[in-house]
């Protein structure tokens, strides 16, 4: 943008105040949209079938019988899927339909509302991990549902938003991390975030999604002190020069804030920053 001269009312010439208001102007844009993302984040985990609501995620293996808890008809894992096996008087419906019988279920790949298997307004979502499946109880009765107050945020500031280069690694890597359940889990990455900050040269391993957007599980020097014990990070796809923006003003609670049920990642080595990131959510309100 060309620099214009503009004169004030003390008759002086300001140099670049239309630069000056763009910048103003940019990031209150920035902050609206922020305002609406935050405002969508607080709807999306509140929702009947959203996180707040599991209330049970059961292993199959862990019920060699089938009867998970407080979920009926019977569940078995058989190599690639689950099969459930229901009578009339259990009241599953799968596909929206009453069922009877025997089906075959792969995992769910959507949202909680959209899985296959429901019991009145309760959804039982198929998952797999590491070749272990699982079934979870999602209940827009929970009482964490209904307690929920909120999410404790920083407006946004654009001293978060900052340049970001993605490094990738020659080859995908997998690390045993530990998850929220206390069991270990591979967790896949397939580079490094580059950043800097306040001065700081920082780097994040991340994950690379479907989309080519970029995911990470970080803790910072605020995880546990101001803010939740760690949190998660998404970056828009990097271009063919693996330039992209880290937006700290987008930090993300993990599921697990919201239900105990949840088996998320802790963050892999490496990615517990020093820096202090009081930016984004950084915990429920109480």
């Amino acid at each position: 943008m060309t620099t214009e001269h503009v004169t004030t009312e003390h008759g002086a010439v300001e140099h670049g105040a239309v630069e000056h208001g763009a910048v103003e102007h940019g990031a209150a844009e920035a902050s609206e949209d922020w305002k609406h993302w935050h405002e969508h984040r607080v709807e999306t985990v509140s929702a009947p079938h959203g996180p707040l609501a599991l209330s049970g995620t059961h292993w199959i293996e862990d019920y060699p019988e089938g009867r998970l808890p407080d979920m009926p008809g019977r569940w078995a894992a058989d190599g690639d899927a689950v099969v459930l096996t229901a009578a009339a008087a259990d009241g599953l419906l799968v596909d929206g339909r009453p069922f009877t019988g025997e089906v075959r279920l792969g995992a769910d790949p959507g949202p909680a509302a959209e899985a296959r298997v429901a019991y009145a307004e309760r959804r039982f979502a198929v998952l797999v991990r590491e070749g272990v499946w699982g079934v979870r109880d999602f209940d827009p009765a929970s009482p964490a549902r209904h307690e929920f107050r909120g999410i404790e945020a920083t407006p946004y500031d654009p001293r978060w938003s900052v340049p970001g280069r993605f490094i990738p690694y020659e080859e995908d890597r997998t690390v045993r991390v530990a998850n929220a359940d206390g069991r270990e889990r591979g967790l896949g990455l397939g580079g490094e975030l580059a950043f800097r900050l306040d001065g700081q040269d920082l780097t994040l391993q991340v994950a690379v999604q479907a989309d080519g957007s970029l995911w990470a599980v970080f803790g910072d020097a605020t995880s546990g002190n101001g803010s939740y014990r760690f949190r998660f990070l998404r970056t828009a796809a990097p271009d063919a020069e693996g330039r992209t923006t880290v937006d700290l003003n987008r930090s993300l609670l993990p599921p697990c804030a919201f239900a105990d049920h949840f088996i998320c990642p802790f963050p892999p080595p490496g990615n517990t920053l020093g820096a202090a990131i009081a930016a984004g959510e950084r915990d429920l309100l109480r």
